[in-house]
């Protein structure tokens, strides 16, 4: 069976005739933007969740001290600027006047102390920096101050962070919640407010602007930096039951933006003179397949490297993104290419597949002996399910015995927590992406920690990778710091923490008379209605 033709995943769904300029729908006002997001937002607690769409709300809600630019520049956002001492261990940072919470409260540096050793509970790199620092206090209304134990050169760029747990700040009443407790009451001090009472849980979610925002007055607005205008008074995300009604929604002016629509209906969505798609993100999705380093057979570093040495990343996007060469790239590693970390070191793997028949003895050589590997495979994701499908083909002409367990993404999440043998429930593999945000470098780098029973889902033990991450996070030079990155990829195509399988790149649609949306994540500041 040829795998790059594997998988054909969803039949087109029906759309109105002909992409029609939308008539019959009233146009809507010029104060309210309606966007589908790709899921609903389950958790509103910004340090609570790994879950992109949380991120994604908590940047409209929350701001943070420091913010990336689109070059992942950090840069100061709710601070007026920073000093450090000249042996590195005291960074001073001052918050700009006039900050305003949602609740009408004063922005305060004692609300930033709790609200960062909160967010570092969850957060890898944040931990990191915790892990570093001596004391963290407010000595008056608008400084941080942090006492080191060690230089710690990354502290702007910890802070700066755009993954999931999201550094927000908030209020020091919600931010002495315990980390491991979600948030009841949503207070921010971003440029928008979330109307709980509006808020459909599966339908609905509603955001305000908030009158008493101070936006950065100077500075270009570019990623998460900058000045944050907000040009509408409402934004309501609308969950729709299938991408066909979002389609359809979006076609029929009912809605705005429509992120990551089908792939096979982006050539169609872009014919239309009223509709504009577009790759928001530039860095991308990553795939790949996460295995369990718990029990057989995925405990046995020679089989990783077998399946490894058989993969050929394109016929896993072309599953999961079609014949688009634009919307995909394989020849990826452990970081995106084209960023600072990125480097081939160790990709000869990858670039060079081996035959069926060898990777056949390949495994037989590393003493698999038909251990069972139960595959989780996604079948609320056609993206996910088509990594699930060609991986699980793959694995059984290997020679793998192979267990497929087709399921909903919500019994994938809660059964990949299971640390029990397969026998007992457990599972081998399953399949997901991570937002090149996340990816960047090794700090915090989930996939990547190699704490063995403390780490991500998976739990491998690999003290050489540990010993580089402190190496990374220890160094303030870039050049060292790429020598480092190189080394940890090497380390993680020999130990196989995970196997990658490529990059996506998901698109939005939005209407033609948008303007001003910014690259990275969905964001609602500077766009404005034509």
């Amino acid at each position: 069976m040829d795998r790059r033709r594997f998988l054909q995943l969803a039949a087109a769904p029906a759309i109105t005739a002909g992409i029609a300029r939308p008539g019959r729908v009233a146009a809507q006002g010029a104060h309210v933007l309606r966007y589908v997001p790709y899921t609903d937002v389950t958790v509103l607690d910004p340090t609570w969740s790994t879950a992109y769409v949380t991120r994604d709300h908590a940047a409209m809600v929350y701001d943070t001290l420091f913010a990336l630019d689109e070059r992942l520049t950090p840069q100061p956002q709710m601070l007026a600027g920073h000093t450090v001492s000249d042996d590195g261990l005291t960074w001073e940072l001052t918050l700009r006047p006039g900050l305003n919470f949602h609740d009408g409260s004063a922005v305060l540096a004692r609300d930033c102390v709790p609200s960062l050793v909160r967010w570092a509970r969850r957060d890898a790199f944040g931990g990191a920096l915790m892990a570093a620092t001596d004391e963290l206090a407010a000595p008056d209304d608008r400084t941080i101050r942090f006492r080191l134990k060690r230089p710690f050169p990354l502290l702007p760029y910890a802070l700066a962070r755009n993954g999931a747990p999201y550094p927000a700040i908030m209020p020091e009443r919600l931010a002495r919640t315990d980390a491991f407790t979600q948030l009841t009451e949503i207070v921010g001090s971003g440029p928008f407010r979330f109307k709980a009472d509006e808020r459909v849980v599966g339908a609905r979610a509603v955001y305000t602007r908030f009158e008493g925002y101070r936006p950065r007055e100077t500075g270009t607005p570019s990623g998460t930096a900058g000045p944050k205008i907000v040009h509408f008074d409402r934004v309501e995300w609308l969950v729709q039951p299938d991408a066909a009604t979002a389609v359809n929604a979006l076609v029929a002016g009912e809605v705005d933006m429509f992120y990551n629509p089908p792939t096979d209906l982006l050539p169609v969505l872009g014919r239309s003179r009223d509709l504009q798609v577009f790759q928001g993100d530039p860095l991308g999705n990553v795939a790949l397949m996460r295995v369990n380093h718990l029990h057989p057979p995925f405990d046995n570093p020679g089989v990783r490297r077998a399946v490894l040495t058989a993969v050929r990343q394109e016929d896993f996007m072309l599953a999961m993104m079609g014949e688009d060469r634009a919307l995909w790239r394989d020849g990826v590693g452990v970081f995106p290419p084209g960023t600072p970390m990125a480097s081939v070191a160790g990709l000869d793997v990858l670039a060079s597949p081996r035959p069926v028949e060898e990777a056949k003895r390949t495994l037989e050589a590393a003493g698999y002996r038909g251990e069972r590997a139960v595959v989780l495979i996604s079948t609320d994701s056609p993206k996910l399910q088509a990594l699930g499908e060609v991986a699980a083909d793959l694995m059984r002409q290997i020679g793998m015995s192979v267990d497929p367990q087709v399921t909903d993404w919500g019994t994938v999440v809660q059964r990949r927590a299971k640390k029990e043998p397969v026998a007992q429930g457990g599972w081998s593999a399953f399949f997901t992406t991570f937002s090149g945000q996340d990816l960047l470098d090794p700090a915090g780098y989930l996939a990547l920690r190699g704490t063995g029973e403390r780490a991500w889902f998976g739990w491998p033990t690999d003290a050489m990778m540990e010993g580089l991450r402190a190496q990374w996070l220890a160094s303030g030079d870039p050049a060292q710091q790429r020598a480092i990155c190189r080394d940890i990829q090497a380390r993680a195509m020999d130990a196989v923490p995970f196997v990658p399988l490529g990059q996506a790149f998901y698109a939005t649609a939005a209407k033609r008379d948008l303007n001003g949306i910014l690259k990275g994540f969905s964001t609602f500041w500077n766009v404005r209605r034509a």
